[in-house]
Formats: structure tokens, C-alpha cells, sequence
């Protein structure tokens, strides 16, 4: 069943304002919902190196439709060079909550 509706997965260093980021896109109706996940580690290969670093997650709702435009809002934002944006489809869920998401990122 396609919905429309999308979660988006992006990371965070510790030290950047995760708030702050995610209130952006839910004004800009980017996202209907960001939650801003405590703090982790992470460990990834960056340049031929393993690194590791405090990070958060973001799991971002939105819409099919406002992929584009969130994609180039965040990559705007975003501090990293190549910041995670995975797009994770959602195939069900509550009809309250999936009308209350399209109508949250719907334009004014």
C-alpha cells in the first residue's frame, strides 16, 4: 500500500543544534515531525579512515512529494559534506496520522 508518506533518516554531530534544525523544517512544512534522538556514537569510514563521533538521529515524516525539496533544504542546512538522507517508505499506517502528516507539509 503507498501511503505517500516517507521517513527520512539523517545524523547530526552532538555539538550542532538538533532542535534548532529540525524546527526549520517542520516551519518550512519540509517535515511534519522531526524527532531528535539522544545522543550516540558513531563509527564510520570517512576518507579510507575509521572514525567515530557523538551523533544524533533525526527521523524525519514527510511526504513523497516533499522529498526534493527537503533533500535540497537540508543539504543547505546540513554541516556535514555528505550528510546521511535515507528515505525509508511507509507502506501502512494510522489514516488520522497519515491525513494529519500530508496536511502538516502541505503548502499554504
Amino acid at each position: 500500500m503507498d501511503t505517500g508518506c516517507v521517513l527520512v533518516l539523517t545524523t547530526l554531530s552532538a555539538k550542532v543544534d538538533g532542535h534548532a534544525f529540525a524546527a526549520a523544517l517542520v516551519r518550512e512544512r519540509l517535515a511534519a515531525c522531526v524527532n531528535v534522538l539522544g545522543e550516540m556514537d558513531s563509527v564510520y569510514r570517512w576518507q579510507g579512515k575509521v572514525e567515530s563521533e557523538r551523533e544524533r538521529q533525526l527521523l524525519i515524516k514527510t511526504t513523497a512529494d516533499r522529498l526534493p525539496a527537503l533533500q535540497a533544504r537540508l543539504h543547505e542546512l546540513h554541516p556535514y559534506e555528505v550528510p546521511e538522507f535515507l528515505v525509508i517508505p511507509a507502506i501502512g499506517g494510522s489514516e488520522p496520522y497519515l491525513k494529519w502528516l500530508k496536511e502538516s507539509t502541505a503548502g499554504v
